[in-house]
């Protein structure tokens, strides 16, 4: 079976990685990844948070399969606990294969996965409680 991006629900982040994002091996560098996967938790976690918060921890985080440049990376985040301070988010991540693949361009395959933790900050990046969900 063909695997198709999640239909139920928006992407967090969509970004197609560069040259200069390579590593020796001619893949994309898997620090970019983690880079690209901090991103998109945050926007989660600073969204429930409703405002800023600090990455504390990446409690989880698992290479699947290369990326390749002009792959269509889709980040999907979603907060799965929340703490008097922290929210911990699952990022799960997607690649729409593109001309440099050696698989069939076009193709969609999960390349990623990761569980991180945020911690809400206020202006003077103390902690701070994360509120309620509004009724």
């Amino acid at each position: 079976m063909k695997l198709q991006l999640p239909s139920d629900r928006h992407a967090t982040l969509r970004v197609v990685p560069m040259p200069a994002d390579t590593n020796a091996a001619g893949n994309i560098f898997g620090g970019w990844l983690m880079s690209q996967v901090d991103i998109g938790g945050s926007i989660v976690a600073i969204r429930r948070a409703q405002g800023p918060v600090t990455t504390v921890a990446v409690n989880a985080f698992r290479f699947l399969l290369p990326v390749y440049v002009g792959d269509v990376v889709s980040l999907y985040g979603e907060v799965t606990r929340v703490g008097t301070t922290s929210i911990t988010v699952d990022v799960r991540v997607y690649v729409e294969r593109g001309l440099r693949s050696p698989t069939k361009v076009g193709e969609v395959e999960q390349v990623a996965e990761a569980t991180l933790t945020y911690v809400a900050i206020d202006a003077q990046y103390r902690k701070r409680e994360v509120p309620p969900l509004p009724n």
